[in-house]
């Protein structure tokens, strides 16, 4: 509701422009025609054509009778073809979802029952995964096959994706709808039960857009994002819309390299022959690419690269220094679209690697828009002394503002009109944030979530296990790895480590928990630590662990 001050109103012929996906478009399609879009070694596009695909895809969906408001789910690599549905789908008023491939056959089937999608783009290489489920997925009528291998089709899908590009019609008027419209959606896969949707409007996906760019762009140059620079994500573009980044570089105009799977191989040499020069990622992949650079002996001629998702140490930072990249940190969730934070360097201090190391592995500062503060537990705000630890509790405008018919869910996510994180951090006086632990005791390993519960369920599940307990142990090639601690039932002394992990190894191959999710270890002890209302203290046990008394 406006409240018009008398002289005060808009013309009737005045423009309201709501801020919706399609005017992410607008420079682009002006500024950048001839610029380029490529997917891997495969494809390449000129934003003209981009957009003329675009147009063709919108008819493609609109003629298979979806409505504003229908979900349609995407199972694909990072590919131009995800781009196109990054901004086709949501422009039709649809709502994308970007399907979380890595999670266990079981889980997306639960993500893709829980959203009910109407329509389904999936690649071949998911056929396997997919294949013998697809009438366990009730509410998807149409399925889009995306190849690049010419594997024949299978009878249940609508047809190819560039084959009915190629047919359809390459002009679609985008019509204004309110910028409140959901957007996206997404599943998280938390500690406990199963994942949650999150899910984002229109509005919020255009500010955060800017909000990252700002952020980004401000930094200085050897490390900000400019329009000359050359964009490739290495952050799978179903993670939060590929933490958002793709939408910026659209918005701006950049070159864009999409690098289909990752294999390091190929990500380094797409980044060499392109002279790709921004991107961003979790630490896993920053040490795949490290690793075969080393062993290439190449180095990187200045690669900007944003890591997030697990904590950059300062060992990985300096050797990614080392091989020409310069790293530095942003921070998120899947629940904040995800930025909310990103390292902010002084302009006074040259970048040398000594004085700029603890920036870059900084949780970072706060990006415009941001209304970050430290809690302790009763909702007191902390002070900005960069000691006293407590929760992060955010507002921005682009917070998911619940979670997907979990209400209850999200009235905790948002307790005093905030979302509460769960992260533990201190802020400093120029608002440098560092995250330093976390309440929950989910294990982050390679970037994706490993729920201890979930894997303690399994092995307790073992005849001669009387207490079990998964922490996450840190890792430096995997950020953590679980660590399982077992108190055996008596007499039962000739049982192995091995035998209760073949628990885990049998569950993996059951497709209920991912291959990451196996302990790396299994220890025998005495007794587990416990709180005073008799539940495992997580906290001392990872003390007592990392001192080597337990």
């Amino acid at each position: 509701m406006h409240d018009h001050i008398h002289g005060y109103e808009a013309s009737p012929h005045a423009y309201p422009f709501p801020l919706i996906i399609k005017q992410l478009l607008n420079r682009a399609k002006t500024v950048s025609l001839d610029q380029e879009i490529f997917y891997a070694d495969k494809a390449r596009f000129t934003y003209r054509e981009f957009l003329g695909r675009i147009q063709r895809f919108a008819n493609v969906l609109t003629d298979l009778g979806l409505k504003r408001g229908d979900v349609v789910a995407v199972m694909d690599w990072d590919s131009h073809r995800y781009l196109e549905a990054y901004f086709a789908i949501p422009m039709l008023g649809l709502i994308l979802q970007t399907v979380n491939i890595r999670l266990s056959p079981e889980k997306i089937l639960y993500t893709l029952n829980h959203a009910k999608p109407k329509a389904l783009l999936l690649n071949s290489e998911f056929m396997p995964m997919i294949g013998n489920h697809v009438h366990d997925v009730p509410s998807v009528e149409k399925i889009i096959w995306l190849d690049d291998h010419a594997t024949p089709a299978p009878d249940f899908v609508v047809g190819e994706y560039e084959e009915l590009l190629s047919r359809a019609d390459d002009t679609f008027e985008f019509e204004d709808f309110d910028e409140n419209t959901i957007a996206t959606t997404f599943y998280t896969s938390g500690t406990t039960g199963d994942p949650k949707g999150v899910f984002f409007s229109h509005r919020q996906i255009v500010l955060h857009a800017m909000a990252v760019t700002m952020g980004a762009s401000l930094n200085p140059d050897e490390v900000g994002l400019r329009y000359s620079d050359v964009y490739m994500p290495i952050t799978p573009m179903f993670h939060v819309n590929g933490w958002g980044i793709p939408y910026v570089a659209t918005m701006i105009g950049l070159k864009q390299i999409y690098p289909s799977r990752y294999v390091p191989s190929l990500l380094v040499d797409l980044a060499i022959k392109h002279k790709v020069s921004f991107t961003h990622c979790v630490p896993t992949i920053l040490q795949m690419m490290l690793k075969e650079a080393s062993e290439r002996d190449i180095a990187f001629d200045g690669l900007k690269m944003i890591i997030g998702g697990s904590r950059l140490t300062e060992g990985l930072a300096k050797s990614a220094l080392v091989h020409g990249i310069q790293v530095y940190t942003a921070y998120g969730m899947s629940e904040t679209c995800p930025v909310i934070t990103v390292a902010t360097f002084d302009k006074k201090e040259p970048l040398t690697p000594e004085n700029s190391l603890a920036t870059r592995v900084s949780t970072g500062v706060p990006v415009p828009l941001v209304d970050l503060q430290i809690w302790n537990e009763h909702g007191q705000i902390l002070p900005q002394d960069g000691k006293t630890a407590g929760e992060v509790v955010v507002r921005t405008p682009w917070l998911t503002q619940s979670y997907f018919k979990n209400q209850d869910a999200g009235d905790e996510l948002w307790t005093g009109g905030y979302l509460h994180t769960q992260d533990i951090a201190h802020m400093d006086d120029k608002g440098v944030v560092r995250v330093t632990d976390r309440l929950k005791d989910v294990i982050k390993s390679g970037g994706e979530w490993v729920s201890s519960l979930e894997i303690e369920t399994i092995l307790s599940l073992h005849p001669s296990v009387a207490d079990i307990v998964v922490i996450g142990v840190p890792d430096d090639k995997w950020g953590e790895r679980p660590l399982a601690l077992v108190v055996k039932k008596p007499n039962h002394d000739d049982i192995t480590p091995d035998d209760i992990l073949a628990l885990a190894h049998q569950a993996y191959e059951r497709e209920i928990i991912p291959k990451y999710g196996i302990p790396n270890e299994l220890r025998f002890v005495a007794d587990i630590p416990k709180t005073s209302v008799g539940k495992h203290d997580k906290k001392v046990i990872r003390m007592l662990v990392a001192d080597g008394e337990l």
